[in-house]
């Protein structure tokens, strides 16, 4: 029996991690004891909890409450935390998943005694290192001793970076294993697609009709904290509203909600508060943001995990973004990069509408990723 410890912290790890307990309580129980550490890097009410409950993950055996902070004391308090529970619980390697503040410090506290590191959604890379999430990445993926990448393309990277990938030798640190397994994201779109349809009541609570409305996502902090970039991408929205008349539906982060107060300009402010067809609602369940990437026309957004979840539900995406690690959407036509353009986005949308030759190829595995995970870590630990 192999002892596992998971390391979540934000939502889209909550999700993540579901693919994977649920493998291991189907096919690797009796194999694979899993420990699940929360950060608190998002814990509230809605933004965690309610995951936890209607995807039904285990809850974390352990919470660190870290809560917000900068990216320095949200780290070092993880880190304190996380070496703690390393040490009593000791396990045979630690799983951290993406590019959050979690993510370093869950690979860095293991790494440092000593414990193997597992990096689910290696070798992503946007070449952008003024964001905190390249850099995370990067260091991760050198500090772990399974990689497993969700595409082709990742996989490509790190053995650009000089991961050498000896497939003859044991797994260790110095000499990292890579294996291209597909998205477990992936897995989970097909998992609780049929659960969402039978579940979810967003579009009648919000009045809204397949293909009459856009989803958008607005959240990192290049957009919510500069001032002009937020008021081009509202203009642009309301714009959008407008000349194609399709609804636009935003659910925000609270924290993004206020900036919307605090930055928007005073009239632009007041034109979408007064526009029925633009509805700003909290931030939703998974199984209603599925039902919402299902049913919208287009999606808009700066989210790294909705540009491929839009690729899933085959949507065309407008990416809020200079770069993006995801790469293979734009190079097969699904997703445009518009930044915080006013115009770009706007051209984008109105490009990607008229658009009827989308195809959607298989870039992100078969739907199994969680079980093949899970069977490398049983053979190579």
């Amino acid at each position: 029996m192999k002892k596992i410890i998971t390391v979540i912290g934000a939502r889209p790890q909550i999700i993540k991690a579901a693919a994977i307990s649920r493998a291991i309580k189907n096919n690797f129980s009796d194999k694979i004891l899993e420990v699940i550490v929360h950060t608190g890097q998002h814990y509230d009410e809605n933004m965690s909890q309610i995951f936890f409950e209607e995807l039904e993950i285990p809850f974390p055996n352990y919470n660190l409450n870290v809560g917000s902070g900068s990216h320095g004391e949200q780290t070092a308090k993880m880190l304190e935390g996380l070496e703690n529970i390393y040490l009593k619980e000791k396990p045979d390697a630690v799983i951290v998943y993406g590019d959050t503040n979690s993510t370093i410090a869950g690979a860095l506290a293991a790494s440092k005694i000593h414990i193997p590191v597992i990096h689910i959604e290696a070798g992503l890379r946007s070449f952008n290192k003024a964001m905190p999430e390249e850099i995370n990445r990067i260091a991760c993926d050198h500090m772990s001793t399974l990689l497993f990448t969700p595409s082709e393309t990742g996989h490509r990277n790190l053995l650009n970076e000089g991961i050498k990938n000896d497939q003859n030798e044991a797994a260790r640190i110095d000499n990292p294993k890579i294996y291209l397994c597909g998205d477990i994201m992936y897995d989970n779109s097909l998992y609780f697609s049929a659960m969402s349809e039978q579940k979810s009541k967003i579009l009648k609570e919000l009045e809204i009709i397949t293909d009459e409305f856009i989803l958008c996502t607005i959240h990192r902090d290049t957009n919510t904290d500069d001032t002009s970039n937020l008021n081009a991408i509202f203009r642009a929205l309301l714009r959008i509203q407008k000349t194609s008349n399709l609804k636009i539906v935003l659910p925000l982060h609270p924290r993004t909600k206020e900036k919307l107060n605090s930055h928007l300009d005073e009239n632009l402010l007041t034109e979408i508060n007064q526009n029925k067809n633009f509805k700003i609602i909290p931030p939703t369940g998974f199984l209603d943001i599925i039902s919402l990437e299902k049913n919208a026309r287009l999606i808009i957004t700066d989210s790294g995990g909705l540009q491929k979840e839009a690729f899933f539900f085959q949507k065309p995406c407008v990416i809020l973004r200079d770069q993006t690690e995801w790469i293979e959407i734009v190079e097969n036509g699904n997703a445009l990069i518009a930044g915080a353009n006013e115009l770009k986005i706007i051209s984008s949308v109105e490009t990607l509408i008229k658009r009827t030759d989308y195809t959607y190829p298989n870039l992100y595995g078969d739907g199994n990723a969680a079980n093949f995970i899970c069977k490398k870590i049983t053979e190579e630990l």
